[in-house]
């Protein structure tokens, strides 16, 4: 019952822990001792290396790690038309700990052009060899949700529906570019159905003005637009995520409040959902997963210490999901990346390879 397509029945979200090469690089870089070209060259031989170590770990799918990336987002947003990045007063505050201080503001009408990511995924895929390349972007919400209204401008953006509009068409140009580089795996990331279901979040929602049952519905729309159209070779899954900076995280809580909305609504082919402690809830919600084609891949192997998972523990509890959902419906993952910031989570790099192996050898078992 082994998938032989994305999402695999092992399969993994995305980052992982910057080499050492790459991160002398980046200073180098920044003190002008390199230039653009010998940093890429640095990255070009790291990311080879990583898809390596992906296929040695048995992995049918391979990413680049995002090592060309210091954020999971930010770098993203910075190459849209429409998007600058900003000083902000703070970062965004973690469970203990905080991040760089940065934001983004929509000053123009939103668009995607000849975007630098593109060729990214290029590389990738050259380098790839039998194993899937799979890219890994923002989801549109994210580009809303922290920042809501008064990080967009009113003179571009009178009236915000005008605005999702143009989210959900940027998005779908987005797919639409990455297919025609050859990307038949694209994964999209999102914190913010999270954040919809943290009742501290939910209440932060409801003080600054907004309706979280509402943006949870515009969001779906936004989504939904963006897929339209969406080529039936091309594989789309959502990471729902809570949080990954340093080991940390923001929102916790299960994925009842936005389940049926989510699960029963959003027209990607996997759900990739964070399931690695009590913070995530029960497998109750998998109830609204419809059945059929759609698949649910789930993040039982933490990413954020390197103690391994007792595999006879995964087993169990995949067991317990498939009570809710078929099991043929259910894939493996690690819960999050590794890295989903420059900055890496706590745990050695050997310990990051011991994860994946893991869950390559519990898929093999199970499935």
């Amino acid at each position: 019952m082994q998938r032989q397509h994305a999402p695999f029945r092992a399969d993994v979200v995305g980052s992982f822990l910057r080499p050492d090469a790459i991160k002398t690089a980046r200073l180098q870089f920044a003190a002008g001792e390199i230039d653009a070209g010998q940093l890429r060259s640095v990255e070009d031989a790291e990311i080879r290396k990583v898809v390596q170590h992906q296929c040695d770990c048995g992995l049918h799918v391979v990413t680049d790690g995002e090592f060309r990336r210091a954020w999971w987002h930010f770098d993203f947003f910075d190459g849209l038309q429409g998007v600058e990045r900003f000083e902000a007063e703070q970062g965004i505050q973690f469970n203990g700990v905080q991040t760089k201080a940065h934001g983004v503001r929509v000053v123009g009408k939103l668009g995607f052009g000849s975007h630098p990511m593109l060729e990214d995924f290029r590389y990738l895929k050259s380098i790839s060899g039998s194993a899937e390349p799979k890219m890994t972007i923002p989801s549109p919400s994210v580009l809303h949700f922290r920042g809501g209204r008064k990080v967009i401008d009113a003179t571009v953006y009178p009236d915000l529906a005008d605005y999702f509009d143009d989210l959900a068409t940027t998005w779908r140009d987005a797919i639409r570019a990455f297919y025609d580089a050859g990307c038949r795996y694209l994964q999209l990331d999102d914190t913010v159905w999270a954040y919809l279901c943290s009742d501290e979040q939910r209440q932060q929602i409801r003080e600054r003005g907004d309706c979280p049952d509402e943006l949870a519905r515009t969001y779906a729309r936004v989504l939904n637009g963006a897929l339209e159209g969406k080529p039936d070779d091309l594989t789309i899954g959502l990471h729902v995520c809570r949080g990954n900076f340093r080991s940390t995280w923001i929102s916790e809580g299960g994925y009842e409040p936005v389940a049926e909305i989510l699960f029963g609504s959003v027209n990607v082919d996997a759900f990739f959902l964070e399931y690695d402690n009590d913070r995530s809830g029960d497998f109750a919600p998998l109830r609204f997963v419809r059945p059929g084609n759609q698949q649910v891949v789930l993040g039982l192997i933490t990413t954020k210490n390197g103690e391994l998972e007792n595999p006879e523990g995964v087993k169990a509890r995949l067991q317990e999901a498939a009570q809710y959902v078929d099991i043929k419906q259910i894939c493996l993952s690690p819960q999050c990346g590794f890295a989903s910031t420059e900055e890496g989570n706590a745990l050695s790099e050997a310990q990051q390879w011991e994860k994946v192996r893991l869950v390559t050898e519990v898929a093999a078992d199970v499935w």
